[in-house]
C-alpha cells in the first residue's frame, strides 16, 4: 500500500531553540580551541529533549538545576549559559556575583516579553502572564515583575482575579501557549472592563506550528507528535492534533513509535515541537515513507519560487544599525535592506531599538537590486497593505475596532489599526459636541469603519454611533429595572441653579433643588460638582423623565417632630431668614418655625432685623404646632417675665415674682 506522508514544514528546531543549542556547541568547541575556558554550565537543560541533553553532557557539560548550584559555583571560574526560556532578574544578579562568565542564548521574543513586564511594573501597572505556572519560561518571565504579577492559566483564575482601583492591567503569554485558549481568556478578561492592554506575546513559529498541525491533523487518517515529555510546545501540539485527529501519538524517538497504531492507515501527518532534532524527524519520516526525509527537504529547496517585487518576504535580521536592518531572506540566498524611511514614517527612530540580531521579520519587496546586489524591503508598506486589508475586512463585517489614537487633528483623530492610518471627523468621536480632543491623545478607542476608499485616502472611523447604540441599551436595560421608590447609586453629572443632573448609567434623572435636603438648600453648586457619587431616591419615571430625590423617608425630621416641638416646649435654633412680619428659624434641617414680629419681643419690634441676625441662635417656645402643614410657631415674649408696675416694695411679693421670673 502506497501511504501518503505529510511532514509539517514548521516541525523541528525553532529559531530560539536552534540558537541556543548551537551557542552550547559553539563555546565547547571554544574550550576545546583554547578561546574560552571551561567548565561550561547551562542552567536547567538546554532543550526539552533527552537525546540532545545526554549528547551534550557526554562532552562535559553540566546542567545546574537550583540557584543553590549557582551559588555553589566557584568565583570567576566557568561559563554559565542560559538556555532559551530566559530567566529572571534575580538570577542574573546570583552570576554577577559569583563572576562567572554567561552566554545568554534567551529568545528574543522572551527577551522581549521580559522588557514589556519590567516596563508595565515599575509604571505600577498589574500584569498578567498567561500560561502554564510551572514552566520555566513563566517563571523567568514572572521574575521580571512585582508584587502585582500573576500567572493565569484557565478561565477559573480570571474569575478569581481583581484589579486594585484606578490600576491599570498588562496581559502577556507564554510564547508557547495555546492561541485559541489565549483568545477565550482575554475575552473574559474584556468582560471585566479592566483599562487594559493585550500583547499577544505567543512566538509566531508556535502559533504557526500549531495552526499548521491542526491543519495537517484535520486532514490525514493518524497523526505523530514527535518531542520530549516535558516540552509545553510539544504537549499543546499533541492535544492540538488529538482534537483534529482521534488516532494521534505522542513519541520522543522512532523507538517510542507502535507500529500497529500506524499499520494500516493511508496518510499519515508528521509533526514535532520546537525542542525536537531534525535528526529524530527524518527518522520517523523515513519509517513511514520510502522517500527519504533528506529528498522531501531537497524537493522543497528545488520548488522554492524566486522572490519578485511587491510579495512579502520572511527574513533573519543578520545585522542591524540606527538607520538600516539586514535580513537573509528565508528560502532564498539574497539579503534584504530595509531602511528607517521603509521601517517607520518617524524619521527619529532608532532601529537597535525596535529589532535583534536573529529575530525573525517580514516585509515587503520593492525593488530586486537596490544598486549593490541587496533587496530593497519595505515593513511600513507591507504594514500599511495589512492594515488596509484589516480595515476593509472590518468595513465589510461592520466590525468594532479598538486601536490608538495616533494624532489629535484640528478636524478630528487619527488613528493606527495594523500600520494603516483611519481619519474619525470630530463630528463622530462622541455622541456630544466636544470642542477639545486633545483628551484623546495617546487612548484607545472604539470604532467601526463607515468609509472604505484607500485609492482616495479616505478611511473614515465612526465612534459616535458605538456610544449612541451603548447608552440606547444601557438606558433599555435601566428602565426595566427601576421603579418608583428604589435607591440607586449615579452619578453628578452637571450641576444648575435649580438642580442637579445625575447619571444612572443610561440614562439621566434630575434632582430638584427642592428634593436636595430635608432642610433649605440655597445653591445647589456648593452642595454638589460634577464627578461625585451619590445614592438617590427614585421619586418619579414620567416616560423617560425621572425626577430624583434625597429626601429619604426614614431621615424625615417630622417623623417625631410632634413629640419634640409639642405646644409648652422650650427650643434653640438658629434665624435662617426674615421678613418684614418675622423670622424664621431653623430648628433642624427641614423643619422651620416662625417666629412673629410680635412675639420677639413684650417692647414693640418694627422689624425683626432691627433686633436678630441671621445664623443668630435663639431659645424660644413653641406657641402653635400643625403637623398636617407643618407649620410651628414660635414666641420668645412668652418666655420673659410680665411686665411689673412701681410698687411700694411692703405691696411685693417677693416669692411670687422670683415665680413669675423663673416660669
Amino acid at each position: 500500500m502506497e501511504r501518503e506522508v505529510v511532514v509539517a514544514k514548521s516541525a523541528g528546531f525553532c529559531f530560539g531553540v536552534e540558537r541556543a543549542v548551537d551557542q552550547v556547541y559553539q563555546q565547547i568547541q571554544a574550550v576545546k580551541d583554547g578561546r574560552a575556558k571551561g567548565p561550561i554550565y547551562t542552567y536547567g537543560p538546554i532543550i526539552h529533549n533527552e537525546e540532545v541533553v545526554k549528547d551534550l553532557e557526554s562532552k562535559g557539560v553540566r546542567v545546574l538545576e537550583t540557584e543553590a548550584d549557582l551559588l555553589s559555583l566557584p568565583r570567576g571560574e566557568g561559563t554559565v549559559i542560559i538556555r532559551s526560556h530566559g530567566v529572571s532578574r534575580h538570577i542574573y544578579d546570583i552570576l554577577g556575583q559569583r563572576q562567572v562568565a554567561i552566554v545568554d542564548a534567551t529568545c528574543p521574543f522572551v527577551k522581549k516579553i521580559h522588557r514589556i513586564v519590567s516596563e508595565h511594573s515599575q509604571a505600577g501597572d498589574a500584569v498578567v502572564i498567561i500560561g502554564s505556572p510551572d514552566h520555566p519560561e513563566v517563571e523567568g518571565i514572572r521574575g521580571w515583575g512585582n508584587e502585582y504579577t500573576t500567572v493565569i492559566e484557565d478561565g477559573e483564575g480570571v474569575d478569581k482575579f481583581s484589579l486594585l482601583k484606578g490600576q491599570k492591567l498588562c496581559i502577556v503569554s507564554q510564547t508557547t501557549f495555546n492561541y485559541n485558549k489565549f483568545k477565550e481568556l482575554v475575552e473574559k478578561f474584556s468582560k471585566k472592563g479592566y483599562d487594559s492592554s493585550v500583547l499577544n506575546t505567543i512566538c509566531n513559529a508556535t502559533q504557526e506550528r500549531q495552526v499548521e498541525a491542526a491543519r495537517i491533523a484535520s486532514q490525514v487518517e493518524a497523526m505523530i507528535v514527535i518531542g520530549g515529555r516535558h516540552s509545553s510546545n510539544t504537549q499543546k501540539l499533541y492535544e492540538i492534533c488529538l482534537k483534529e485527529c482521534k488516532n494521534t501519538c505522542y513519541i520522543q524517538t522512532l523507538g517510542d513509535l507502535d507500529p500497529d497504531s500506524v499499520s494500516s492507515v493511508r496518510s499519515v501527518g508528521i509533526t514535532a515541537g520546537a525542542s525536537t532534532p531534525k535528526k529524530i524527524i527524518e527518522e520517523v519520516h523515513t519509517r513511514m515513507a520510502e522517500q527519504s526525509f533528506a529528498e522531501l527537504l531537497k524537493e522543497e529547496e528545488e520548488s522554492t519560487k524566486p522572490i519578485r517585487t511587491g510579495e512579502i518576504v520572511t527574513g533573519q535580521v543578520i545585522e542591524v544599525s540606527k538607520d538600516e536592518i539586514i535580513l537573509s531572506i528565508a528560502g532564498n540566498k539574497s539579503e534584504g535592506v530595509i531602511t528607517r524611511d521603509e521601517y517607520s514614517n518617524d524619521n527619529n527612530v532608532d532601529l537597535t531599538t525596535k529589532v535583534q540580531i536573529g529575530e525573525e521579520m517580514e516585509a515587503k519587496v520593492i525593488k530586486l537590486n537596490d544598486g549593490v546586489g541587496m533587496v530593497s524591503l519595505s515593513y511600513k508598506r507591507m504594514a500599511a497593505d495589512r492594515g488596509n486589508k484589516r480595515l476593509e475586512e472590518a468595513f465589510e463585517n461592520q466590525e468594532v475596532l479598538t486601536a490608538k489614537v495616533a494624532q489629535v487633528l484640528d478636524g478630528g483623530l487619527s488613528v493606527e489599526v495594523e500600520g494603516a492610518r483611519v481619519f474619525i471627523p470630530a463630528s463622530l468621536v462622541s455622541d456630544s459636541y466636544e470642542k477639545d480632543l486633545s483628551k484623546y491623545a495617546g487612548q484607545d478607542i472604539e470604532f467601526v469603519i463607515t468609509e472604505f476608499n484607500p485609492k482616495r485616502r479616505r478611511i473614515i472611523g465612526d465612534r459616535k454611533q458605538l456610544l449612541v447604540a451603548q447608552k440606547a441599551q444601557l438606558k433599555e436595560e435601566l428602565f426595566s429595572r427601576i421603579q418608583i421608590g428604589d435607591a440607586v447609586e449615579g452619578t453628578v453629572k452637571n450641576v444648575t441653579d435649580f438642580g442637579a443632573f445625575i447619571d444612572l448609567g443610561g440614562a439621566d434623572g434630575l434632582l430638584h433643588i427642592s428634593e436636595m435636603s430635608w432642610g433649605r438648600v440655597e445653591n445647589p453648586k456648593k452642595v454638589f460638582k460634577a464627578g461625585d457619587q451619590v445614592r438617590v431616591l427614585i421619586k418619579d419615571i414620567q416616560g423617560e423623565k425621572i425626577a430624583l430625590s434625597l429626601k429619604f423617608p426614614e431621615a424625615n425630621p417630622w417623623v417625631q417632630a410632634a413629640e419634640k416641638y409639642a405646644v409648652g416646649n422650650v427650643v434653640v435654633g438658629r434665624v435662617a431668614r426674615m421678613t418684614d412680619f418675622g423670622a424664621f428659624v431653623e430648628l433642624e434641617p427641614g423643619v422651620d418655625a416662625l417666629l412673629h414680629v410680635s412675639q420677639i419681643s413684650r417692647e414693640h419690634v418694627e422689624k425683626p432685623a432691627d433686633v436678630l441676625r441671621i445664623g443668630e441662635e435663639i431659645e424660644a417656645r413653641v406657641v402653635d404646632f400643625n403637623e398636617a402643614d407643618h407649620k410651628i410657631s414660635l414666641s420668645i415674649k412668652a418666655m420673659m417675665a410680665p411686665a411689673t408696675q412701681d410698687l411700694d416694695v411692703a405691696d411685693v411679693d417677693i416669692d411670687a415674682v422670683a415665680q413669675q421670673v423663673e416660669e
